[in-house]
C-alpha cells in the first residue's frame, strides 16, 4: 500500500510539474485587439553623423531598413566640425557649409529613412570654451554668442526645405542637443541649456510653424517636470518630450567601459521608468505632448557583451511589450557597432551597442527588431504577457519568448558574466493553439534565436575569440546567424484550429508564421 501511495504521488508531483511548465497562448483569429502597435520600429540610434558617410555604415542601414524598418535615426555630431558646418571669416563673418549634411541626409531619404535631427554639438567657431567628449571631440559648451548659434539653426533648416520641400522637413523631428544633464555632454548649467533650447526653439519655428521641436533629450528621464514647466511660463514652443533609458543599476555615461555596469534585476526597469514619465506628463495636462525615448537599451556603455548576447534579444521584446503605448517610440541604441565614441574598437565583439558587428554581422538583438517587424498589421487578443499574436489577411504570426534573468547579481559585472558561453536551461513547453483559421493549406515556419541559435557571439567565443575575423570566419559566422526558419513545413488546416507545441529554453525567442497557401 505505501508503494501504491509513493507511486500516486510521484505522478501527481510529475503532473503538477508539467502543468507549471507548460506555458498557453490561446488565440481566436475573429478576435482583433486593433492595428499593431509599432511605436518599436519608429526610430533607430547612430553614433554621430560622419560615421554616415562610410561604405560600410551605408551598406548597413540599407539592410537594418529593409529587415526592420525602422522609420527614423537620430545621431549625435550633426553640427561638429568634422562636418564642416560652420565657421567665420576675418571680421567674423558666419559661413555655412552643408555638403557633408547633405550626403548624409541624400542618403537617409534615398532608402525610404527620415532624420530625427539631433542639433548639436557646438561648431569651435561658436564654442565658448575648449571642453569635448569622445575620440571625436564633440564641443559641449554652450555657444559664444546665442544669436549667431540661432542663426545657423534657421539658415540650416530653411536650406532643409529648399532642398527638400516643407511637406517633407514638416515630418521630421528636431531635438536640442544630447543628454544636458551630465556635465559630459553639456558644460553648461540647466538655465543655460533652457536658453539654447529657446534660441532654437524659436529658430524652428521662424522657418515654419509646422515643424516639430523637443528636448531635453536628458539621460535618466531628468528634467522633465523642468523642461515642461520653463516652456509652460516662458511661452517657448515644445512638440515633444524626449530622454533616455538604460536597463542597468548605476551611472549613466562610461565612453570607455572601464567603470563596470550590472544589469538591474528589478523586471520594470527601463519600461516602468517610461511609464512614470508619461502619467507624470498626463498629470501636467500634456496628454497632447508626444513622448519619444531616443536612446535605449540594457547597458549604457559600448563595452558590454550583454549587447552580444543572446539574452538582449528577450530583454528588448520584454521591454517593448510592457512599454505598449506609454511612448511614441523607443529608439534602439544603435543599430551598429560601426560606432566611435571611444575609437575605433579592435575587436570584432567588444560589447558594442549594435545589432550588428564591425563586419555586419547580425547579433540576437537584430533578429528581435526583425522578428517584431515581420508581425502583421491586427493584433489579436492574447493573454499571454510575453508574446505577441497578430494576422495580416489569413495570415497569422506568433512572436514569443522567454525572459529570465539569469544575472547572478551585485557580485559580478556585466563585463566578466556576459563575456562567456553561457548556456540555457529548459523553461518547458509553450502549447500555441490558433482557433478559426480558414480550412486549407499553410506553410508553417519556425523561426528561433537563443543559445547557439542565431547566436554569433556564442560561436566567436567557440571560436578562441580572436581579434581580427578572416574572411572565412566572418562567413561562418553570418552563417550561423542567417536567419533562416528552424522549421519549415506544409500543413492542412480541416477543422478551422491549429496547435503546436514548442520546447523553450530561457532567453528564447521564437516566431511562428502560418502562411495561407
Amino acid at each position: 500500500m505505501k508503494s501504491v501511495l509513493i507511486f500516486i504521488s510521484t505522478c501527481f508531483l510529475s503532473l503538477m510539474s508539467f502543468s507549471q511548465n507548460e506555458r498557453l497562448i490561446s488565440v481566436d483569429v475573429n478576435q482583433p485587439l486593433g492595428e499593431l502597435n509599432t511605436m518599436f520600429k519608429e526610430c533607430i540610434g547612430a553614433g554621430r553623423a560622419n560615421e554616415g558617410l562610410r561604405a560600410d555604415w551605408q551598406q548597413q542601414l540599407a539592410m537594418v531598413k529593409q529587415d526592420c524598418d525602422f522609420k527614423y535615426i537620430r545621431m549625435h555630431g550633426l553640427l561638429t566640425d568634422d562636418m564642416g558646418v560652420y565657421k567665420e571669416d576675418e571680421n567674423g563673418n558666419p559661413q555655412y557649409n552643408y555638403q557633408y549634411i547633405d550626403v548624409l541626409y541624400d542618403y537617409i531619404l534615398s532608402i525610404g529613412m527620415k532624420p530625427f535631427v539631433e542639433l548639436g554639438f557646438m561648431p569651435n567657431y561658436l564654442a565658448s570654451d575648449d571642453k569635448t567628449i569622445f575620440w571625436w571631440k564633440g564641443n559641449i559648451t554652450p555657444p559664444n554668442d546665442y544669436d549667431k548659434w540661432q542663426a545657423l539653426i534657421e539658415n540650416l533648416i530653411t536650406h532643409w526645405t529648399e532642398r527638400y520641400g516643407s511637406d517633407e522637413v514638416k515630418t521630421w523631428y528636431f531635438e536640442v542637443w544630447n543628454e544636458p544633464n551630465l556635465d559630459g555632454f553639456w558644460s553648461g548649467t540647466q538655465n543655460e541649456y533652457f536658453k539654447l533650447y529657446d534660441y532654437t526653439a524659436r529658430a524652428v519655428k521662424n522657418v515654419n510653424p509646422a515643424y516639430r521641436i523637443g528636448g531635453p533629450a536628458t539621460a535618466g528621464n531628468g528634467w522633465v517636470n523642468e523642461t515642461i514647466e520653463f516652456t509652460d511660463k516662458n511661452n517657448v514652443p515644445i512638440d515633444y518630450i524626449s530622454t533616455h533609458s538604460y536597463g542597468v543599476k548605476h551611472g549613466y555615461l562610461d565612453e570607455l567601459g572601464t567603470s563596470g555596469t550590472i544589469l538591474n534585476e528589478d523586471p520594470w526597469s527601463v519600461s516602468g521608468e517610461v511609464i512614470d514619465v508619461r502619467k507624470k506628463m498626463d498629470s501636467l495636462s500634456k496628454q497632447h505632448l508626444e513622448l519619444h525615448y531616443t536612446e535605449w537599451s540594457s547597458s549604457y556603455t559600448p563595452a558590454d557583451p550583454i549587447h552580444d548576447s543572446y539574452h538582449q534579444a528577450a530583454y528588448i521584446l520584454q521591454k517593448i511589450k510592457q512599454i505598449g503605448h506609454a511612448a511614441n517610440s523607443m529608439s534602439y541604441w544603435v543599430f551598429t557597432d560601426i560606432f566611435e565614441e571611444a575609437g575605433p574598437r579592435f575587436t570584432p565583439f567588444h560589447g558594442g551597442f549594435g545589432l550588428l558587428n564591425y563586419q555586419g554581422i547580425k547579433k540576437p538583438a537584430y533578429y528581435a527588431y526583425e522578428f517584431m517587424n515581420k508581425l502583421g498589421t491586427t493584433e489579436l487578443k492574447n493573454t499571454d504577457t510575453q508574446s505577441w499574436a497578430t494576422k495580416t489577411d489569413n495570415n497569422v504570426q506568433i512572436l514569443l519568448w522567454d525572459f529570465t534573468h539569469t544575472h547572478p547579481g551585485d557580485n559580478e559585472l556585466n563585463q566578466t558574466y556576459y563575456k562567456q558561453e553561457l548556456p540555457s536551461k529548459s523553461k518547458g513547453n509553450v502549447q500555441v493553439n490558433i482557433s478559426n483559421l480558414s480550412k486549407g493549406t499553410y506553410i508553417l515556419e519556425l523561426y528561433k534565436v537563443g543559445y547557439k541559435h542565431n547566436d554569433a557571439y556564442t560561436a566567436y567565443l567557440n571560436m578562441g575569440s580572436p581579434n581580427q575575423l578572416t574572411r572565412a570566419q566572418v562567413k561562418a559566422l553570418k552563417e550561423i546567424s542567417s536567419g533562416k526558419p528552424v522549421l519549415t513545413e506544409t500543413i492542412k488546416v480541416k477543422n478551422t484550429a491549429f496547435e503546436k507545441s514548442i520546447p523553450v529554453n530561457e532567453n528564447d525567442v521564437v516566431l511562428l508564421k502560418l502562411i495561407k497557401q
